[in-house]
């Protein structure tokens, strides 16, 4: 892979804003790993009404994405974000009262909707601050802040837990208005001014011409297929060679500790290299880091399989939001990073529904093999839109971005 000769500097004092944002946001992700217990436990409902309640929000957010990216764009990132938490916040409280089922239907699928609204707006807000050569830097310190809060957040979660369900919903609320204060206070607007007389475009008709764009997001979908087998066919797949529950725990928590770890390390080695290009073999990575489950039975060796797929992820989601900005129009930025958004959830429906019934009818070493065979289509198939891809940035690039 070639390498990119960007000279580094100082991120600016609002990119670290958003990083403290999301740092903070994801300290106080107490609601959504606990909701299911929650509902069953302190609301009685069955474990099929918990799942479906906690599926409304995750509807949500698929919806979010595209919503966030148009309102990004037409409203303003600033605006965009403070509505996310502000918002978020207020349906959080809601939810952790509702007591009759459509009020907690309606306010989980508002947790869902507003809660990623700020995704796209923050990416294009990265996008419209740093030139393209700093962008790999900036989206991997952002990817470090979110796991490393996170990974706070789930543990501290079951302790707080223990003192009662409410106290989740509400510091989980809190923790999303710090967040909206500090872009209230620390965050300028940085949408692209139209020159006068111009209107703003409509996104949908520009995306459904741009088949680079398209391209790329069909990639995504295949990406977070593989990726979303860690979440659903992974602890199946354990339990079929007799592991207990309790591996599988420890097994998925050396995702979040190798990305914690290895993430600062790796991510200005990271910058130099072909951007596109370094996206397809993250991708073959993490294809053939779950492909090892063909061959391994043990604890060691699946832990050995999460270590080189979450070194993979790290290379995918410090490169994949800058490879989508150099594809964005400027005027459309936003909106670009919510269909990207939307594509990543996409894949995240198709992924628990393909990997469980394949190695249901399939078994696991077919299974896992067609894991790793996806990743060197969607590797191929990057590689190949390198080019275009390269292209269409020079392009943006000399129009203006």
């Amino acid at each position: 892979m070639s390498t990119v000769t960007a000279p580094p500097r100082t991120l600016p004092r609002a990119f670290w804003a958003l990083w403290v944002c999301q740092l903070v946001n994801r300290l106080g992700s107490f609601v959504q790993p606990f909701l299911v217990l929650y509902l069953t436990q302190d609301r009685h409902l069955s474990a099929g009404t918990a799942g479906a309640v906690a599926a409304a929000v995750g509807a949500g957010s698929v919806v979010s994405q595209l919503v966030g990216g148009w309102l990004s764009d037409r409203v303003g990132r600033r605006a965009t974000m403070l509505v996310c938490f502000f918002g978020t916040a207020a349906a959080l409280i809601l939810l952790g009262s509702a007591r009759s089922m459509p009020m907690i239907w309606a306010t989980a699928f508002a947790v869902g909707l507003l809660g990623d609204l700020f995704r796209p707006a923050v990416q294009a807000t990265v996008a419209d601050l740093l030139q393209p050569g700093e962008r790999v830097r900036a989206y991997g310190l952002l990817f470090w802040a979110i796991n490393l809060g996170f990974s706070v957040s789930t543990v501290s979660a079951g302790v707080l837990a223990s003192l009662g369900y409410g106290l989740l919903f509400w510091l989980n609320a809190a923790t999303s208005v710090v967040a909206g204060i500090v872009i209230w206070t620390m965050v300028p607007e940085s949408r692209p001014q139209l020159e006068e007389g111009t209107s703003r475009r409509p996104l949908l008709p520009v995306v459904l011409r741009d088949r680079v764009f398209l391209a790329m997001a069909l990639i995504e979908v295949g990406y977070a297929t593989i990726y979303f087998q860690g979440y659903s066919t992974l602890p199946l797949a354990m339990a079929h060679d007799g592991l207990k529950a309790s591996w599988y725990g420890t097994v998925i928590a050396l995702n979040g500790i190798v990305i914690v770890f290895l993430q600062p390390l790796l991510n200005k080695w990271l910058t130099r290299f072909d951007r596109p290009k370094l996206l397809a073999v993250s991708m073959l990575v993490v294809g053939l880091g779950f492909g090892l489950g063909a061959v391994v039975h043990s604890v060691w060796g699946y832990a050995l399989s999460v270590v080189v797929w979450s070194i993979g992820e790290i290379g995918f989601a410090a490169v994949i939001g800058a490879v989508f900005a150099d594809l964005a129009p400027a005027d459309l930025r936003g909106g670009y990073m919510g269909v990207s958004g939307m594509a990543f959830g996409l894949g995240t429906v198709i992924g628990p529904l393909a990997g469980p019934n394949a190695l249901q009818h399939l078994g696991p070493t077919t299974t896992w093999i067609g894991v790793a065979l996806l990743g060197v289509l969607v590797f191929v198939a990057q590689y190949a839109l390198s080019p275009a891809i390269h292209a269409r940035s020079a392009q943006n690039a000399t129009s203006g971005e």
